[in-house]
């Protein structure tokens, strides 16, 4: 069975690389595409529920545009889904991504001038120029200092998470305004240059190796329960987004270990990117 997550496919098309595989009524190359809008959601149906989120930049591949939305696969991660056509602009080779917790992206290079948007830490952008400060862009202008060019990755993926403490927890959130488990997981990996799919299941089965029985934990591991994924901070603390806190929190590994436990959800899988 195919998971629909991943299956590039809806009731009206597929990519042309799953004819044979997939029953559809036509089959198409599909058209590159970015997303053009500081964050948008990933739903699963046009209208339905959130399944991620994708970030200003980030390239997808368009499927089937439909009625205003578009069914896309995200270039990232293979994520399957529906976003409004609005949200979606011509492609452009990113340059740089945001490495701070958040910035702003400005009409001109000045910190007085007033902002045109919020950007997540994990945004594309494709830098054009620079002044003595900011970073020009076709988007608008950011500060050079909140951006890190896209093949020079983070060396620390426990530093990327905890620029994430106190996030308010969003269940598909991806961003630096709402974020879940998984997202956050992602978003350090990422960048970092390690690959990652978007759904803790899909990370506890692709991400790194398994570890051993006896194998001790190091900063980076990631914890797998049903439904939940952590980072190990150090030596006994993780680092998650938990709607028991409602936030990006660091917490005690054994007591977290043991109240989740409480809940009848044991460790499933522990692995290292």
């Amino acid at each position: 069975m195919t998971d629909r997550r991943l299956t590039p496919a809806n009731a009206r098309a597929a990519l042309a690389s799953l004819r044979g595989i997939v029953d559809a009524p036509r089959y198409v190359a599909g058209d590159a595409a970015r997303v053009s809008v500081p964050l948008v959601d990933l739903d699963r149906a046009p209208s339905g529920p959130r399944d991620r989120q994708l970030l200003l930049g980030e390239g997808v591949t368009v499927i089937d545009r439909h009625e205003g939305w578009a069914f896309l696969q995200a270039a990232k991660d293979g994520y399957c889904g529906y976003v409004p056509e609005t949200a979606l602009g011509a492609a452009r080779a990113a340059t740089h991504r945001v490495i701070a917790p958040a910035t702003h992206l400005y009409p001109q290079p000045k910190v007085q001038a007033n902002e045109l948007c919020a950007l997540s830490c994990g945004s594309l952008l494709t830098v054009t120029g620079t002044t003595e400060r900011f970073a020009e862009t076709p988007d608008g202008f950011v500060p050079f200092q909140h951006l890190r060019a896209v093949d020079d990755p983070l060396p620390d993926p426990v530093a990327v998470a905890t620029l994430f403490l106190g996030t308010p927890y969003l269940w598909g959130g991806n961003s630096r305004a709402g974020i879940d488990c998984s997202g956050l997981v992602q978003a350090a990996l990422l960048a970092c240059g390690i690959a990652c799919p978007g759904d803790s299941d899909l990370q506890a089965q692709s991400v790194g190796r398994a570890l051993l029985p006896d194998e001790l934990p190091v900063p980076g591991d990631l914890i797998f329960w049903q439904g939940h994924v952590a980072m190990v901070a150090d030596a006994g603390r993780i680092i998650h987004a938990t709607a028991y806190r409602m936030a990006v929190i660091v917490e005690d590994m054994a007591a977290a270990v043991a109240r989740i436990a409480g809940l009848g959800l044991p460790v499933l899988a522990r692995r290292r990117p």
